[in-house]
Protein backbone atom coordinates (compact mmCIF):
# COMPACT_ATOMS: atom_id res chain seq x y z
CA UNK A 1 0.00 0.00 0.00
CA UNK A 2 1.26 3.43 -0.81
CA UNK A 3 1.50 6.00 1.87
CA UNK A 4 -0.10 8.88 1.35
CA UNK A 5 2.01 12.65 0.95
CA UNK A 6 0.37 13.67 3.80
CA UNK A 7 1.97 10.48 6.13
CA UNK A 8 4.77 11.22 7.71
CA UNK A 9 7.45 9.70 6.96
CA UNK A 10 9.08 6.71 8.82
CA UNK A 11 11.99 7.55 11.18
CA UNK A 12 14.81 5.37 11.18
CA UNK A 13 15.96 4.36 14.71
CA UNK A 14 18.61 6.54 16.30
CA UNK A 15 21.94 4.66 16.05
CA UNK A 16 23.38 6.24 18.90
CA UNK A 17 22.81 5.25 22.78
CA UNK A 18 20.03 7.20 24.77
CA UNK A 19 23.60 8.18 26.99
CA UNK A 20 25.32 9.45 24.14
CA UNK A 21 22.34 10.94 23.16
CA UNK A 22 21.47 12.97 26.15
CA UNK A 23 25.15 13.73 26.87
CA UNK A 24 25.75 15.65 23.70
CA UNK A 25 21.82 17.33 24.06
CA UNK A 26 23.48 18.49 27.33
CA UNK A 27 26.60 19.37 26.25
CA UNK A 28 25.25 21.47 22.64
CA UNK A 29 22.79 23.07 25.21
CA UNK A 30 26.08 24.49 27.63
CA UNK A 31 27.83 25.43 24.26
CA UNK A 32 24.75 27.52 23.07
CA UNK A 33 24.75 29.27 26.66
CA UNK A 34 28.25 30.15 27.01
CA UNK A 35 28.54 31.15 23.27
CA UNK A 36 25.21 33.58 24.12
CA UNK A 37 26.63 34.65 27.10
CA UNK A 38 30.09 35.54 25.45
CA UNK A 39 28.45 37.13 23.17
CA UNK A 40 26.06 39.28 25.58
CA UNK A 41 29.49 40.09 27.17
CA UNK A 42 31.45 41.55 24.72
CA UNK A 43 28.86 43.12 23.19
CA UNK A 44 28.31 44.83 26.72
CA UNK A 45 32.04 45.60 26.94
CA UNK A 46 32.50 47.11 23.28
CA UNK A 47 29.68 49.19 24.06
CA UNK A 48 30.68 50.10 27.59
CA UNK A 49 34.08 50.76 26.23
CA UNK A 50 32.88 52.95 23.34
CA UNK A 51 30.48 55.25 25.81
CA UNK A 52 33.58 55.84 27.75
CA UNK A 53 34.84 56.91 24.32
CA UNK A 54 32.97 59.25 23.60
CA UNK A 55 32.31 61.15 26.73
CA UNK A 56 36.61 61.65 26.27
CA UNK A 57 35.81 62.32 22.80
CA UNK A 58 32.79 65.32 23.35
CA UNK A 59 34.65 66.56 26.66
CA UNK A 60 38.08 67.22 23.94
CA UNK A 61 36.42 68.73 21.45
CA UNK A 62 34.29 71.15 23.52
CA UNK A 63 38.12 71.90 24.45
CA UNK A 64 39.19 72.04 21.06
CA UNK A 65 36.00 74.37 19.89
CA UNK A 66 37.08 77.34 22.11
CA UNK A 67 40.62 77.43 21.11
CA UNK A 68 41.49 79.26 17.89
CA UNK A 69 43.41 77.01 15.69
CA UNK A 70 47.41 78.15 16.41
CA UNK A 71 50.42 77.19 14.33
CA UNK A 72 51.51 74.12 16.46
CA UNK A 73 49.45 71.84 18.29
CA UNK A 74 47.90 73.61 21.43
CA UNK A 75 48.87 72.01 25.16
CA UNK A 76 45.43 72.10 26.25
CA UNK A 77 44.78 69.75 23.49
CA UNK A 78 47.62 67.77 24.05
CA UNK A 79 47.00 67.52 28.00
CA UNK A 80 43.08 66.85 27.45
CA UNK A 81 44.31 64.39 24.27
CA UNK A 82 44.29 61.20 27.11
CA UNK A 83 42.34 58.78 24.47
CA UNK A 84 45.70 57.74 22.85
CA UNK A 85 45.49 58.00 19.15
CA UNK A 86 43.46 61.11 18.74
CA UNK A 87 43.84 63.70 16.03
CA UNK A 88 42.70 67.34 15.85
CA UNK A 89 41.66 69.01 12.89
CA UNK A 90 40.17 72.94 12.22
CA UNK A 91 37.84 73.03 9.16
CA UNK A 92 36.62 75.96 7.32
CA UNK A 93 33.03 76.42 6.40
CA UNK A 94 33.57 75.14 2.89
CA UNK A 95 35.07 71.62 5.09
CA UNK A 96 38.68 72.45 3.85
CA UNK A 97 40.95 71.36 6.06
CA UNK A 98 43.05 74.57 7.64
CA UNK A 99 44.81 73.06 10.31
CA UNK A 100 45.39 69.18 11.36
CA UNK A 101 47.08 68.11 14.74
CA UNK A 102 48.07 64.47 16.29
CA UNK A 103 48.77 63.76 19.70
CA UNK A 104 50.39 60.49 17.85
CA UNK A 105 53.54 60.74 16.14
CA UNK A 106 51.96 58.22 13.45
CA UNK A 107 47.91 57.97 12.91
CA UNK A 108 47.34 53.51 12.91
CA UNK A 109 45.83 53.30 9.77
CA UNK A 110 46.80 56.10 8.14
CA UNK A 111 44.40 58.36 9.77
CA UNK A 112 40.54 58.53 10.20
CA UNK A 113 39.20 58.71 6.71
CA UNK A 114 36.70 61.58 7.21
CA UNK A 115 33.86 62.39 5.07
CA UNK A 116 32.88 65.92 3.43
CA UNK A 117 32.26 68.06 6.38
CA UNK A 118 31.05 71.37 5.53
CA UNK A 119 29.29 73.77 7.84
CA UNK A 120 25.93 72.42 7.38
CA UNK A 121 27.05 68.52 7.93
CA UNK A 122 28.64 69.70 10.78
CA UNK A 123 25.15 71.33 12.17
CA UNK A 124 23.42 67.93 10.58
CA UNK A 125 25.85 66.02 13.51
CA UNK A 126 24.70 68.22 15.71
CA UNK A 127 28.27 67.41 18.01
CA UNK A 128 27.00 63.52 18.42
CA UNK A 129 29.99 61.44 17.84
CA UNK A 130 29.95 58.95 14.84
CA UNK A 131 32.55 56.21 13.66
CA UNK A 132 34.27 56.31 10.24
CA UNK A 133 37.09 53.78 9.16
CA UNK A 134 40.91 54.34 8.75
CA UNK A 135 42.69 55.01 5.93
CA UNK A 136 43.96 52.10 5.91
CA UNK A 137 40.64 50.30 6.25
CA UNK A 138 41.84 48.21 9.43
CA UNK A 139 39.79 49.52 12.32
CA UNK A 140 38.03 52.27 13.17
CA UNK A 141 37.38 55.85 14.35
CA UNK A 142 34.91 57.32 16.68
CA UNK A 143 34.59 61.27 15.01
CA UNK A 144 33.24 64.30 16.94
CA UNK A 145 32.81 67.70 15.16
CA UNK A 146 31.94 71.02 16.65
CA UNK A 147 30.96 74.33 15.37
CA UNK A 148 33.52 76.97 16.81
CA UNK A 149 31.71 79.67 18.72
CA UNK A 150 32.35 83.56 17.71
CA UNK A 151 33.67 84.63 20.76
CA UNK A 152 36.69 82.74 20.25
CA UNK A 153 37.80 85.08 17.42
CA UNK A 154 38.97 88.20 17.92
CA UNK A 155 37.21 90.58 15.30
CA UNK A 156 40.34 90.98 12.76
CA UNK A 157 40.19 86.76 13.00
CA UNK A 158 36.27 86.62 12.43
CA UNK A 159 37.38 85.16 9.01
CA UNK A 160 39.16 82.47 10.74
CA UNK A 161 35.99 80.52 12.47
CA UNK A 162 35.28 77.45 11.25
CA UNK A 163 34.68 74.03 12.81
CA UNK A 164 36.58 71.30 14.56
CA UNK A 165 37.13 67.72 13.67
CA UNK A 166 38.04 65.68 16.98
CA UNK A 167 38.86 61.70 16.32
CA UNK A 168 40.10 59.19 18.51
CA UNK A 169 41.02 55.39 17.36
CA UNK A 170 38.97 52.31 18.67
CA UNK A 171 42.09 50.47 17.98
CA UNK A 172 42.39 50.32 22.07
CA UNK A 173 39.06 49.21 22.74
CA UNK A 174 38.99 46.47 19.62
CA UNK A 175 41.97 45.18 21.28
CA UNK A 176 40.48 44.62 24.95
CA UNK A 177 37.16 43.60 23.01
CA UNK A 178 39.31 40.70 21.18
CA UNK A 179 41.57 39.70 24.14
CA UNK A 180 38.02 39.21 25.74
CA UNK A 181 36.23 37.41 23.35
CA UNK A 182 39.45 35.07 23.01
CA UNK A 183 39.90 34.73 26.78
CA UNK A 184 36.01 33.76 26.95
CA UNK A 185 36.34 31.44 23.97
CA UNK A 186 39.49 29.76 26.02
CA UNK A 187 37.44 29.70 29.24
CA UNK A 188 34.57 28.42 28.08
CA UNK A 189 36.08 25.58 25.85
CA UNK A 190 37.69 24.35 28.94
CA UNK A 191 34.98 24.76 31.26
CA UNK A 192 32.78 22.51 28.40
CA UNK A 193 35.86 20.21 28.23
CA UNK A 194 35.43 19.74 32.22
CA UNK A 195 31.54 19.31 32.04
CA UNK A 196 32.00 16.67 29.15
CA UNK A 197 33.48 14.67 31.30
CA UNK A 198 31.71 15.38 34.46
CA UNK A 199 28.73 14.53 32.10
CA UNK A 200 29.40 11.16 31.14
CA UNK A 201 29.73 10.67 34.68
CA UNK A 202 27.08 12.04 35.54
CA UNK A 203 24.61 10.42 33.15
CA UNK A 204 26.28 7.02 33.28
CA UNK A 205 25.45 7.40 36.99
CA UNK A 206 21.96 8.58 36.39
CA UNK A 207 21.09 5.79 34.04
CA UNK A 208 22.48 3.45 36.37
CA UNK A 209 18.89 2.59 36.96
CA UNK A 210 17.77 1.76 33.42
CA UNK A 211 21.15 -0.30 32.89
CA UNK A 212 20.02 -2.66 36.13
CA UNK A 213 16.63 -2.62 34.40
CA UNK A 214 18.26 -4.19 31.37
CA UNK A 215 20.19 -6.37 33.53
CA UNK A 216 16.66 -8.19 34.86
CA UNK A 217 15.26 -8.52 31.43
CA UNK A 218 18.14 -9.94 30.29
CA UNK A 219 17.92 -12.41 32.91
CA UNK A 220 14.57 -12.88 32.85
CA UNK A 221 14.81 -13.79 29.12
CA UNK A 222 17.12 -16.38 29.72
CA UNK A 223 14.53 -18.08 32.30
CA UNK A 224 15.44 -16.91 35.37
CA UNK A 225 12.31 -15.26 36.82
CA UNK A 226 13.24 -14.30 40.66
CA UNK A 227 15.03 -11.76 38.90
CA UNK A 228 14.35 -8.31 40.48
CA UNK A 229 15.62 -4.91 39.47
CA UNK A 230 17.39 -3.52 42.61
CA UNK A 231 16.02 0.02 43.86
CA UNK A 232 18.71 1.88 43.72
CA UNK A 233 16.84 5.66 43.82
CA UNK A 234 14.39 6.82 45.81
CA UNK A 235 10.83 5.89 45.01
CA UNK A 236 9.26 8.74 44.49
CA UNK A 237 10.71 9.52 41.90
CA UNK A 238 10.18 8.61 38.19
CA UNK A 239 12.76 5.92 37.83
CA UNK A 240 11.97 4.57 41.33
CA UNK A 241 8.54 4.77 40.42
CA UNK A 242 9.26 2.94 37.16
CA UNK A 243 11.09 0.28 39.18
CA UNK A 244 9.05 -0.60 41.81
CA UNK A 245 6.19 -1.35 39.14
CA UNK A 246 8.52 -3.08 37.09
CA UNK A 247 8.95 -5.05 40.35
CA UNK A 248 5.62 -5.61 40.66
CA UNK A 249 4.43 -6.86 37.22
CA UNK A 250 7.49 -9.50 37.28
CA UNK A 251 6.23 -10.46 40.94
CA UNK A 252 2.87 -11.44 39.10
CA UNK A 253 4.69 -12.72 36.06
CA UNK A 254 7.24 -14.87 38.25
CA UNK A 255 3.58 -16.25 40.40
CA UNK A 256 1.62 -16.91 37.31
CA UNK A 257 4.58 -18.69 35.78
CA UNK A 258 5.18 -20.86 38.92
CA UNK A 259 1.25 -21.27 39.14
CA UNK A 260 1.39 -22.44 35.71
CA UNK A 261 4.17 -24.91 36.34
CA UNK A 262 2.06 -25.71 39.64
CA UNK A 263 -1.04 -26.47 37.38
CA UNK A 264 0.97 -28.20 34.58
CA UNK A 265 2.32 -30.43 37.28
CA UNK A 266 -1.14 -31.27 38.60
CA UNK A 267 -2.78 -31.97 35.45
CA UNK A 268 0.68 -34.42 34.87
CA UNK A 269 0.10 -36.19 38.09
CA UNK A 270 -3.92 -36.22 37.89
CA UNK A 271 -3.85 -37.98 34.43
CA UNK A 272 -1.10 -40.22 35.94
CA UNK A 273 -3.08 -41.34 38.81
CA UNK A 274 -6.55 -41.02 37.18
CA UNK A 275 -4.86 -43.60 34.71
CA UNK A 276 -3.67 -45.94 37.64
CA UNK A 277 -7.16 -45.68 39.17
CA UNK A 278 -8.67 -46.51 36.17
CA UNK A 279 -6.44 -49.27 35.01
CA UNK A 280 -6.83 -50.98 37.82
CA UNK A 281 -11.12 -52.09 37.55
CA UNK A 282 -10.40 -52.26 33.98
CA UNK A 283 -7.51 -54.88 34.36
CA UNK A 284 -9.80 -57.08 36.80
CA UNK A 285 -12.51 -56.69 34.26
CA UNK A 286 -10.57 -57.54 31.57
CA UNK A 287 -9.01 -60.36 33.21
CA UNK A 288 -12.10 -62.10 33.90
CA UNK A 289 -13.47 -61.66 30.52
CA UNK A 290 -10.25 -63.60 29.73
CA UNK A 291 -11.07 -66.77 32.18
CA UNK A 292 -14.21 -66.77 30.10
CA UNK A 293 -13.45 -66.84 26.95
CA UNK A 294 -10.64 -69.29 27.82
CA UNK A 295 -13.31 -71.35 29.26
CA UNK A 296 -11.52 -71.20 32.80
CA UNK A 297 -14.93 -71.30 34.06
CA UNK A 298 -16.55 -74.40 33.80
CA UNK A 299 -18.99 -74.54 36.67
CA UNK A 300 -22.28 -71.89 36.52
CA UNK A 301 -21.33 -70.99 40.44
CA UNK A 302 -17.51 -70.50 38.68
CA UNK A 303 -19.38 -68.01 36.44
CA UNK A 304 -21.97 -66.21 38.58
CA UNK A 305 -18.60 -65.26 41.08
CA UNK A 306 -16.94 -63.72 38.08
CA UNK A 307 -20.16 -62.02 36.64
CA UNK A 308 -20.23 -61.01 40.49
CA UNK A 309 -16.78 -59.09 40.70
CA UNK A 310 -16.80 -58.28 37.22
CA UNK A 311 -20.36 -56.21 38.35
CA UNK A 312 -18.43 -54.99 41.32
CA UNK A 313 -15.31 -53.61 39.37
CA UNK A 314 -17.92 -51.81 37.30
CA UNK A 315 -19.54 -50.20 39.55
CA UNK A 316 -16.30 -48.91 41.72
CA UNK A 317 -15.25 -47.90 37.54
CA UNK A 318 -18.30 -45.65 37.45
CA UNK A 319 -18.13 -44.24 40.92
CA UNK A 320 -14.94 -43.21 40.05
CA UNK A 321 -15.70 -41.87 36.50
CA UNK A 322 -18.62 -39.99 38.60
CA UNK A 323 -16.64 -38.50 40.92
CA UNK A 324 -14.09 -37.42 38.39
CA UNK A 325 -16.73 -35.70 36.16
CA UNK A 326 -18.21 -34.09 39.40
CA UNK A 327 -14.96 -32.72 40.01
CA UNK A 328 -14.75 -31.52 36.58
CA UNK A 329 -17.77 -29.40 36.86
CA UNK A 330 -17.49 -28.12 40.48
CA UNK A 331 -13.89 -27.21 38.83
CA UNK A 332 -15.79 -25.30 35.51
CA UNK A 333 -18.54 -23.20 38.03
CA UNK A 334 -15.26 -22.24 40.19
CA UNK A 335 -13.33 -21.11 37.13
CA UNK A 336 -15.87 -19.02 35.08
CA UNK A 337 -18.41 -17.62 37.29
CA UNK A 338 -21.27 -17.86 35.10
CA UNK A 339 -24.55 -20.11 36.24
CA UNK A 340 -23.69 -23.40 37.93
CA UNK A 341 -22.91 -26.30 35.96
CA UNK A 342 -23.69 -28.16 39.55
CA UNK A 343 -27.11 -28.18 40.23
CA UNK A 344 -28.04 -27.35 44.13
CA UNK A 345 -31.08 -27.83 45.17
CA UNK A 346 -30.92 -25.28 48.20
CA UNK A 347 -33.52 -25.09 50.43
CA UNK A 348 -33.33 -23.88 54.51
CA UNK A 349 -32.03 -27.04 56.25
CA UNK A 350 -30.48 -27.49 60.40
CA UNK A 351 -27.26 -29.15 60.76
CA UNK A 352 -28.42 -31.22 63.42
CA UNK A 353 -30.26 -33.40 60.74
CA UNK A 354 -27.56 -34.34 59.36
CA UNK A 355 -25.54 -34.78 62.81
CA UNK A 356 -28.15 -37.03 63.99
CA UNK A 357 -27.57 -39.44 60.98
CA UNK A 358 -24.37 -39.21 61.13
CA UNK A 359 -24.12 -40.79 64.71
CA UNK A 360 -26.34 -43.69 62.84
CA UNK A 361 -24.23 -44.31 60.73
CA UNK A 362 -21.07 -44.61 62.42
CA UNK A 363 -22.81 -47.22 64.84
CA UNK A 364 -24.03 -49.28 61.96
CA UNK A 365 -20.35 -49.31 60.51
CA UNK A 366 -19.02 -50.12 63.52
CA UNK A 367 -21.30 -50.41 66.87
CA UNK A 368 -17.92 -51.11 69.11
CA UNK A 369 -16.87 -47.63 68.32
CA UNK A 370 -17.67 -45.07 71.26
CA UNK A 371 -19.46 -41.90 69.31
CA UNK A 372 -20.81 -38.56 70.96
CA UNK A 373 -22.87 -35.92 69.41
CA UNK A 374 -21.42 -32.58 71.00
CA UNK A 375 -21.66 -28.75 70.31
CA UNK A 376 -18.56 -27.60 68.59
CA UNK A 377 -15.12 -28.56 70.13
CA UNK A 378 -17.66 -29.87 73.05
CA UNK A 379 -20.15 -29.06 75.13
CA UNK A 380 -24.04 -29.51 74.43
CA UNK A 381 -24.65 -29.70 70.49
CA UNK A 382 -27.01 -26.57 69.81
CA UNK A 383 -28.93 -25.53 66.03
CA UNK A 384 -26.93 -25.00 63.11
CA UNK A 385 -29.51 -23.37 60.30
CA UNK A 386 -28.03 -23.11 56.72
CA UNK A 387 -29.37 -22.88 53.35
CA UNK A 388 -28.10 -25.66 51.20
CA UNK A 389 -28.66 -28.67 49.60
CA UNK A 390 -29.17 -31.39 52.19
CA UNK A 391 -28.06 -34.59 49.98
CA UNK A 392 -25.02 -32.41 48.91
CA UNK A 393 -24.23 -32.16 52.38
CA UNK A 394 -25.30 -35.67 53.20
CA UNK A 395 -22.51 -37.16 50.65
CA UNK A 396 -19.85 -34.77 52.40
CA UNK A 397 -20.82 -36.01 56.01
CA UNK A 398 -20.95 -39.60 55.18
CA UNK A 399 -17.28 -39.24 53.33
CA UNK A 400 -16.34 -37.54 56.34
CA UNK A 401 -17.47 -40.53 58.56
CA UNK A 402 -16.29 -43.47 56.28
CA UNK A 403 -13.05 -41.72 56.48
CA UNK A 404 -12.53 -41.48 59.78
CA UNK A 405 -13.77 -45.00 60.51
CA UNK A 406 -11.35 -46.59 57.75
CA UNK A 407 -8.49 -44.85 58.70
CA UNK A 408 -8.46 -45.29 62.36
CA UNK A 409 -7.83 -48.37 64.50
CA UNK A 410 -10.69 -50.33 65.72
CA UNK A 411 -13.10 -49.25 68.82
CA UNK A 412 -11.17 -45.16 68.40
CA UNK A 413 -13.75 -42.79 69.57
CA UNK A 414 -15.35 -40.85 67.56
CA UNK A 415 -17.45 -37.25 68.20
CA UNK A 416 -19.88 -35.27 66.16
CA UNK A 417 -20.33 -31.59 66.83
CA UNK A 418 -22.78 -29.27 65.52
CA UNK A 419 -23.88 -25.69 66.67
CA UNK A 420 -22.86 -21.95 65.97
CA UNK A 421 -19.73 -20.50 66.14
CA UNK A 422 -18.99 -16.05 65.40
CA UNK A 423 -22.02 -16.28 62.97
CA UNK A 424 -21.78 -19.48 60.72
CA UNK A 425 -23.10 -22.83 61.05
CA UNK A 426 -20.48 -25.62 62.08
CA UNK A 427 -20.96 -29.57 61.85
CA UNK A 428 -17.43 -31.43 63.06
CA UNK A 429 -16.23 -34.97 62.59
CA UNK A 430 -13.56 -35.45 64.98
CA UNK A 431 -11.43 -38.79 65.66
CA UNK A 432 -8.84 -39.76 68.22
CA UNK A 433 -6.51 -41.91 65.52
CA UNK A 434 -3.12 -40.93 64.65
CA UNK A 435 -3.65 -37.75 63.11
CA UNK A 436 -1.78 -36.60 60.42
CA UNK A 437 2.13 -34.71 59.20
CA UNK A 438 1.72 -30.88 58.71
CA UNK A 439 2.93 -32.06 54.92
CA UNK A 440 -0.32 -34.26 54.97
CA UNK A 441 -2.25 -31.75 55.82
CA UNK A 442 -1.60 -29.39 53.49
CA UNK A 443 -2.22 -32.52 50.67
CA UNK A 444 -5.15 -34.44 52.07
CA UNK A 445 -7.70 -32.32 49.73
CA UNK A 446 -5.82 -33.08 46.41
CA UNK A 447 -7.46 -35.54 44.19
CA UNK A 448 -6.07 -38.85 43.82
CA UNK A 449 -3.95 -38.10 47.41
CA UNK A 450 -3.47 -40.95 49.75
CA UNK A 451 -1.76 -40.95 53.29
CA UNK A 452 -0.34 -44.31 52.47
CA UNK A 453 -0.03 -45.28 48.73
CA UNK A 454 0.77 -49.05 50.08
CA UNK A 455 -3.01 -49.72 51.45
CA UNK A 456 -4.84 -51.69 48.97
CA UNK A 457 -7.06 -49.94 47.00
CA UNK A 458 -10.21 -51.24 49.02
CA UNK A 459 -9.71 -49.45 51.91
CA UNK A 460 -7.72 -46.89 50.76
CA UNK A 461 -10.25 -45.52 48.14
CA UNK A 462 -9.34 -43.44 45.03
CA UNK A 463 -8.23 -40.54 46.85
CA UNK A 464 -11.35 -38.03 45.21
CA UNK A 465 -13.29 -38.46 48.63
CA UNK A 466 -11.99 -35.47 50.10
CA UNK A 467 -11.72 -33.88 47.31
CA UNK A 468 -15.05 -33.97 46.44
CA UNK A 469 -16.12 -33.33 49.92
CA UNK A 470 -14.12 -29.49 50.01
CA UNK A 471 -15.62 -28.77 46.60
CA UNK A 472 -19.12 -29.18 47.37
CA UNK A 473 -18.74 -26.81 50.73
CA UNK A 474 -17.32 -24.51 48.83
CA UNK A 475 -19.83 -24.82 46.30
CA UNK A 476 -22.19 -23.73 49.42
CA UNK A 477 -19.95 -20.66 49.85
CA UNK A 478 -18.57 -22.60 52.86
CA UNK A 479 -15.04 -24.06 53.59
CA UNK A 480 -14.01 -27.36 54.99
CA UNK A 481 -11.44 -27.44 57.28
CA UNK A 482 -8.69 -30.04 59.25
CA UNK A 483 -7.31 -29.70 62.56
CA UNK A 484 -4.65 -32.50 63.19
CA UNK A 485 -1.65 -33.09 64.42
CA UNK A 486 0.37 -36.34 64.55
CA UNK A 487 -0.69 -38.06 67.77
CA UNK A 488 -4.24 -35.85 68.05
CA UNK A 489 -6.33 -37.23 65.74
CA UNK A 490 -8.24 -35.30 62.95
CA UNK A 491 -11.00 -32.98 63.35
CA UNK A 492 -12.93 -31.88 60.01
CA UNK A 493 -15.15 -28.93 59.93
CA UNK A 494 -17.70 -27.93 57.56
CA UNK A 495 -18.29 -24.25 57.86
CA UNK A 496 -21.49 -22.24 55.99
CA UNK A 497 -22.82 -19.04 56.20
CA UNK A 498 -25.86 -18.48 57.96
CA UNK A 499 -29.25 -17.89 56.23
CA UNK A 500 -30.39 -14.52 56.05
CA UNK A 501 -33.74 -12.90 57.72
CA UNK A 502 -36.31 -14.17 54.92
CA UNK A 503 -34.63 -17.56 54.81
CA UNK A 504 -34.68 -17.92 59.21
CA UNK A 505 -38.19 -16.84 58.79
CA UNK A 506 -39.26 -20.07 56.41
CA UNK A 507 -36.88 -22.43 58.46
CA UNK A 508 -38.99 -21.33 61.52
CA UNK A 509 -41.93 -21.69 59.84
CA UNK A 510 -41.69 -25.41 59.01
CA UNK A 511 -40.60 -26.00 62.36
Amino acid sequence: MKRPAWWPAKRRPSRLSLRTRLLCLSIALVAVGLLGTGVIVTTALRGYLQDRVDDRLVLTGQIAARVAPPADTPPSVQALSVLGDTTVTYLDDDGATSRAFDTSTAPPGGGPELPALDHAAVLAHEGHPFTVPAKGGDHEWRVIALTQPAQVFPPERAEDRGSVVVATSLDEVDRTVTKTRNLSLTVGAALLAVLTAAGWFAVRSGLRPLTRIEETATAITAGDYSHRVPELVAPHTEVGHLTACLNQMLDRIDTAFQARAEAEARTRRFFVDAGHELRTPLVGIKGYTDLYRMGALPTREDIDQTMTRIAAESERLTRLVEEMFLLARLDEEAATGQEPTLALDLAPMDLRTLAADALHDVRALDAARRITLTGPGGGKPATAPAVADEARLRQVVTNLIGNAVIHTPPGTPIRIGVGTVRGRAVLEVADEGPGLTPAERDRVFDRFYRTDDSRARTTGGSGLGLAIAHALVAAHDGRLTLDTAPGQGCTFRIELPLPDASHRADTDGSA
